[in-house]
């Protein structure tokens, strides 16, 4: 399928399900580009979750993005149970704008639900030479290190520094896998490799569906859980309202009427103004890591609203299968 094709498609659905046309055509956008950027775990294979979770409550399609409480280079958001990728992708660009003017900024949104995949929503502060660091949650599915009960999501965490010829995109969760690769696993039948997940009670698994009911290991061992643990002590402890224990999950139907609760932190840095050669040692640092073999990360992760409409996005039938479903079921 086009990438023109596909965001089209997604967008009609998401108005189907009662989403405005811009906030549905900005998370259509967002959600393909995941796929173009070869990230399909978070891209078109969420959307058929994201739909239910809109017919049945638990995504809220009329939220509005209020500001509950503001400074000048601080702003918390009310995202009302509204799709995460546009109340992100907004914030993305206030907190962008905000630090250009004033050096720095941080904007927060909590009552938000899933946005993806996080490099996405570094482009803003891209775009106007800042780096930018986001941070979100969801529900557990990670054990504190040692432990055997979850209490951390995957923690997910993007990070970007503005660079010549190459942008630094760093886009990862925390947890050894993205849970969207063991539902796209579940989806499709097949198992996971070991050393990915545990069942719900603790014991490695390589079934899929257990896996994805069941718990993910973290990154790295108690680093990767140390860093997990700042990711949520920064979204869900310092935005809130919801920590990753106790939160909703979108991969449980029973869990499909009630509203995560999501929480996201966007901060950004002016880096012209730090130092405005600081492009040259970007550029030298990226050199020395290309020269020796390996890549820069997140080189090829084109800007997600200029991707070419013409570009193949590579769907698993089954992925095409829920999309044709719910067309039928929305009436597009």
């Amino acid at each position: 399928m086009k990438f023109e094709n596909a965001v089209e498609t997604g967008t009609k659905l998401l108005v189907a399900a009662g989403v405005t046309q811009e906030n549905a055509q900005i998370t259509s956008q967002l959600i393909c580009a995941a796929d173009a950027w070869g990230v399909g775990s978070h891209g078109l294979i969420r959307l058929p979750y994201y739909l239910q979770r809109l017919s049945k409550g638990g995504i809220n399609p009329n939220a509005k993005l209020e500001v509950k409480r503001q400074l000048t280079t601080l702003v918390v958001l009310d995202g009302n149970d509204g799709l995460g990728h546009w109340q992100l992708w907004q914030a993305a660009n206030q907190a962008a704008d905000i630090a250009a003017e004033h050096g720095t900024a941080a904007v927060a949104i909590e009552s938000s639900a899933h946005a993806g995949a996080l490099g996405l929503f570094t482009w803003p502060a891209i775009d106007r030479d800042c780096l930018t660091f986001v941070f979100s949650n969801g529900p557990a599915v990670m054990p504190a290190w040692g432990g055997s009960t979850a209490l951390l999501s995957t923690s997910p965490l993007a990070i970007a520094v503005p660079g010549k010829p190459n942008n630094l995109i760093i886009d990862l969760a925390t947890s050894t896998v993205a849970r969207g690769k063991i539902a796209a696993k579940a989806k499709s039948g097949e198992p996971v490799p070991e050393g990915w997940a545990l069942d719900k009670d603790g014991k490695p698994t390589t079934d899929a569906q257990e896996a994805l009911m069941g718990m993910l290991a973290p990154l790295g061992g108690a680093k990767g859980f140390a860093l997990a643990m700042a990711v949520e002590s920064l979204t869900g402890g310092l935005v809130g309202p919801q920590l990753a224990k106790g939160m909703p999950d979108m991969f449980n139907p029973n869990d499909d009427s009630a509203p995560q609760k999501i929480s996201h932190l966007v901060v950004s840095v002016n880096a012209e103004f730090i130092d405005d050669t600081h492009y040259e040692r970007i550029a030298k640092l990226q050199n020395n890591v290309t020269q020796s073999g390996s890549r820069v990360p997140g080189a090829n992760k084109l800007h997600p609203m200029k991707l070419p409409g013409n570009i193949e996005l590579s769907l698993a039938p089954e992925v095409t299968a829920e999309l044709n479903h719910w067309s039928d079921k929305l009436g597009i």
